[in-house]
């Protein structure tokens, strides 16, 4: 190595240090860390002077995971009130009442939780959520997805219709087919926590779309993102012409 490259690079090596010094003297003058690098898609830092209230990171929910400590002999003795209007072993026969037999325990976590803290407004629901603990609501959940669904018949008159619909969907207005989300069978997706639609009560159906469309659904400030797949659901139930949403409804009441 040259004199001349010797100098170089311990001119270069001078600068570097001094500009790391820079950084870490004034942290320790203060007596903080120097702070690292802002990781790639890291929100950004709380603005200078921020109340310490908008700084805190808010409480987060306990994790949607029935099956942690869930148990099915506990929830079929919980489940015994909810019997009076989802059926026994959640099969209901009040159009009015979901069927809850065969269906996701991550949504009907989801659920509970979104009656009982009332962001779900149920005159029925609500009193009846709010007695519940979190260990009752998956021992419930995991309870009900274990049940069998029996069968319903489909409106003859409406759910080829809404096979296609369900099927392939509605491309010149936007919607996607719901077996994208649902499953083949109306079986849902568990772990993205899309509900089972199969063998539910049409007329149930045909109302919690419209409360989609409406943004009766949830409430709140946010009701569309009050669910993990709220905004999703929101906007598509939009699109859905009433004639659609009828369709639709009565095809998965007839799912096996």
């Amino acid at each position: 190595m040259g004199q001349s490259t010797r100098v170089c690079w311990v001119r270069w090596f001078a600068a570097a240090l001094l500009r790391s010094l820079l950084v870490v003297l004034p942290a320790i003058a203060i007596g903080q860390a120097p702070a690292a690098p802002p990781e790639t898609g890291a929100a950004p830092p709380a603005a200078q002077g921020a109340p310490a209230a908008q700084a805190a990171p808010a409480q987060s929910a306990p994790p949607l995971d029935p099956f942690k400590d869930g148990d099915v002999a506990r929830g079929t003795a919980k489940a015994a009130v909810c019997s009076a209007c989802h059926g026994p072993n959640g099969n209901s026969t009040s159009p009015d009442w979901p069927r809850l037999a065969g269906q996701s325990a991550v949504y009907i976590v989801e659920q509970l939780r979104l009656f009982r803290s009332g962001v779900r407004n149920n005159p029925i629901m609500k009193p009846l959520a709010s007695t519940l603990s979190d260990q009752d609501i998956d021992d419930l959940a995991v309870y009900y997805q274990a049940q069998t669904p029996s069968g319903l018949e489909a409106d003859p008159s409406y759910w080829q219709a809404g096979e296609a619909l369900y099927v392939r969907g509605d491309s010149a207005h936007d919607v996607p087919a719901c077996v994208a989300c649902h499953g083949p069978v109306g079986r849902g997706n568990l772990s993205a926590g899309y509900p089972a639609l199969r063998a539910q009560q049409s007329v149930y159906v045909v109302k919690q779309l419209n409360d989609y469309a409406s943004g009766a659904r949830y409430t709140g400030s946010n009701p569309a993102a009050a669910s993990r797949n709220g905004v999703m659901m929101f906007a598509i139930a939009r699109r859905l012409t009433p004639e659609q949403i009828r369709d639709v409804a009565s095809y998965v009441q007839g799912m096996r």
